[in-house]
């Protein structure tokens, strides 16, 4: 299967907003729960948040809980992450992936591997 190609990313100030986008898998994606992760400086990939595949329940990491929204447009094969009032902290290289059925947290092989992911760099 065709790895995930995420985009979007870029350089904003502290307080600024980004929209992040995910290409998955055709014709396989919209069968997935998909979630996106984040992998900071000198830090392990961590996990951000996720959305089920019918887009009716949806999980967020503590620190980006009420600033970011994922959602998904599964005729376009897309995953979307918007984010708002981004902080220094949110700095890292972002990746979108396939997450487990019983546990969004984690991270799946259905979709073949991580794909290159997209930095978002936040200055203070």
């Amino acid at each position: 299967q065709a790895q995930p190609v995420e985009s979007g990313g870029g350089s904003v100030q502290a307080g600024g907003s980004l929209t992040l986008s995910c290409q998955g898998p055709l014709k396989i994606f919209a069968s997935y729960a998909v979630g996106w992760f984040r992998q900071g400086p000198g830090l392990e990939r961590e996990f951000v948040a996720a959305i089920s595949w019918h887009s009716r329940n949806t999980l967020y990491g503590d620190s980006v809980k009420d600033r970011f929204v994922i959602s998904r447009d599964n005729g376009k094969d897309t995953a979307y992450l918007q984010m708002n009032d981004l902080k220094p902290e949110d700095t890292a290289v972002y990746y979108c992936n396939a997450v487990k059925r019983n546990n969004y947290r984690e991270y799946s092989p259905d979709f073949g591997g991580w794909g290159q992911g997209t930095q978002v760099t936040v200055s203070s």
